[in-house]
Order: C-alpha cells, then structure tokens, then sequence
C-alpha cells in the first residue's frame, strides 16, 4: 500500500475529510524514555511529557496499540478522540481560474458531440489520483450493511476485470473486503449514482449508517432514492456541495490545461504532452510522452489477473498532468458530469481497454447513468 496516496487514518466522530500532502514524519518515541509511545500505553507504561491534551501518549493517540505513524498528523493539526476510521482523498489544486475552455468531440477531430471544454472560473481542489477499491470498500461497511441502492455489485468480485472487493453475509448485516492485490487500483463497476452517492457520504463527513438523506441520498446530490437512468439525469449539483463528481470542465480543465496562467493553452494527452504516450507497465519508461495503461494494437500494457495498474503507479516524468493528477489517461474511464444526447452521463479519459486515441482532450464519451462497467470509474473534486 502506497501511503502518499491512500493513508487510512482517524477521523473525528463527525467524520472530518481531510485533503492534502501526506503526513509529517516524526519519531516514535516522543516522551524519550527508549520505547515506543505506542508500546508504552499498550503496557500501561506512563507516557512522560508527550501527549496530547488529554494526556493520551502521542505515538498512539487512538488508543488501537498499533504502530501507525499517523496519529501524529492528527495531533499536530489539533484533533483528538473520540475517533473513528475513515479515508483521505489526496487532492490537488486547479488555480487559474477564469480560463477560457477549447473546442473538444467531434469538430475538434475526435468522438462525441462537440462542446468547449476546460473553462472553470474558480479555484477546486481535484483527486490527484482515482478512487480506490480500498476507499470504495471503506464506503461500503459504514452504508452498506443493508444496500438498498446497490451500491455494490457480484461483478466487483467474480468478473475477470473486477476489483475484487467481496461481499459477505446477509441483507442487514452485510460486509465488504478488498483483495490486498487491488486494494490500491481504481474501483470499477461503479454506476454514475454510485459515484455521486459517495460523494454524498463524503459531503456529509463519511457517516455510517443505512443509506438514508443524512449518508447517502442528499448533501452534494439530492438523489433520494435515485436508481433510474431518468431519475440519475434528473440529478444536479447541490448549490452547497463539498465532494462532487467532477464536472466535464472540471474534469478536462485538470487533465489537459497548461497550467500556464489564465490562458486557452492545453495538450492534447494529460502527461503534459500533445503526443500519444506509451502503453507499457508502471513506472513508465518514456521520458517524452509519459506512460500509460492502455491497449496498443491489441496488446494490455499489463494484462491479467490486474488489468489496471495501483494508482499513481506511472511516477517517471511526465505521466502527471500539469497540476499533478495521475491517470486521467487510461487505466479507467472517469464519470463526469455532464449530460449527452438527453440520455447519458459522461465519461472521460480512456481505459486499459482503450486504444490510445480515446486518452486525447477530443473524445467525449457517455452511457448509462444506472449501470456500472468495468472500464469505468471515477475521482472527486472538492468545490467550495
């Protein structure tokens, strides 16, 4: 498990997202008394002058007796019991606001109906990378104990391209794991409602509890029950919404601009290129174009059983955009917002199923808002 990307840490009750850099280092024995704080409290050892101020030792502030290195974060930033488990959503932040967007679909040479793309008059903050199998299944044991909505589908664990998070139990008492080995690959089989259903939890502080207007079907989204393809296009962004599915703009504005000041300058790859990259395995070997996973002539850049690379895996320059997201090219299509045709919800970026002319800033792409694929998953974005 990558910890820069996904750190499964404490939150408060109220269930506090956090976003940002990764925690600071520090060191364990904090009180200098030549054992570990954590060890120290698990023993009943009195901590000396490190804790917090309610005198838990700070080297394990959540009192689990593990050896997580996060608790510290929290303390430094102000935070203490009683806490609970929850998931971070590593963001980036999209400044320039104001740019005007450029011509993508069909007239500008690609695929879909035609529109201007990537023009946000605002600064957000996106998912530097997607949403994964691991955070999905967090979602799913704090709301999906009873699914009501079908937030998780058998797909997810028996298909060949699953991510592989399993489904235990009974309706009621339901439970969900994640194979070790997708833990850190993006979620697919995930629905454009899925998708906005946890944003929803996400906007309202990753509650747990059945999935009602306080967890699942209000706060960025008013869903309330939404299941149809009617009903999912009927569904607009809240004006008050925190966590959201990204806009099309939002979308393309973080993958394709420049990052070059308030301008109408983008590439048409998002690793900073105008240049298809190279389909090959992570880290990524091309130094010009980037790396990324999709399919070229007919070969996967990785294949079977994973199919799609740990998130973030192409680190080697340039497979990040501008602005540092990782993978709005290939390894999954990403739902947006956006409404084709009166009947679809779109989708963005290419897939490890792709060829690489579906990664260029040209190719929209859309289906059914109620329906989950296995070449489809999708990121976040904070807006205020």
């Amino acid at each position: 498990m990558r910890m820069r990307r996904l750190m499964v840490l404490w939150s408060l009750a109220t269930g506090l997202v956090l976003s940002g850099a990764a925690s600071p280092v520090w060191a364990d024995d904090m009180d200098g008394d030549g054992v570990d704080d954590a060890i120290d409290v698990c023993n009943n050892t009195p901590p000396g002058i490190a804790v917090d101020a309610e005198g838990r030792p700070l080297g394990d502030i959540d009192l689990d007796c593990d050896n997580d290195l996060d608790d510290y974060a929290l303390y430094v930033q102000g935070f203490t019991g009683p806490l609970a488990s929850g998931v971070v959503i590593e963001t980036v932040t999209i400044g320039n606001p104001g740019n005007p967007g450029e011509l993508s679909g069909a007239g500008a040479g690609g695929y879909g109906p035609d529109a201007i793309c990537g023009g946000v008059d605002y600064v957000y903050n996106i998912g530097k990378y997607e949403v994964t199998a691991e955070q999905y299944t967090a979602f799913l044991n704090a709301v999906a104990a009873t699914d009501t909505y079908g937030l998780y589908t058998t797909s997810m664990w028996s298909s060949s391209y699953g991510c592989k998070i399993e489904r235990s139990g009974s309706s009621g008492s339901y439970t969900y794991s994640v194979a070790p080995d997708w833990a850190d690959r993006p979620v697919n089989y995930v629905s454009w409602g899925d998708a906005a259903r946890f944003a929803n939890w996400l906007h309202n502080g990753q509650p747990t509890g059945a999935q009602d207007l306080g967890t699942t079907e209000d706060g960025s989204y008013f869903l309330d029950g939404a299941t149809s393809k009617a009903e999912l296009l009927a569904v607009d962004r809240e004006p008050d919404a925190t966590w959201v599915i990204p806009s099309e703009d939002e979308w393309y504005k973080a993958a394709y601009h420049k990052n070059d000041g308030v301008t109408g300058h983008y590439w048409d790859y998002p690793m900073g290129s105008s240049a298809v990259p190279t389909s090959e395995p992570p880290p990524g070997t091309d130094m010009t174009y980037g790396s990324a996973n999709y399919e070229d002539d007919g070969g996967y850049a990785i294949g079977g059983p994973y199919w799609r690379t740990e998130v973030g895996a192409y680190d080697a320059k340039p497979s990040d955009s501008p602005y540092g997201t990782f993978d709005q090219g290939g390894n999954v299509f990403e739902w947006n917002e956006a409404i084709f045709y009166e009947q679809y919800r779109g989708f963005r970026g290419g897939s490890f199923r792709s060829t690489g002319d579906q990664l260029h800033a040209s190719e929209r792409w859309c289906n059914d808002a109620c329906f989950g694929y296995s070449d489809v998953g999708f990121r976040v974005s904070e807006v205020h």
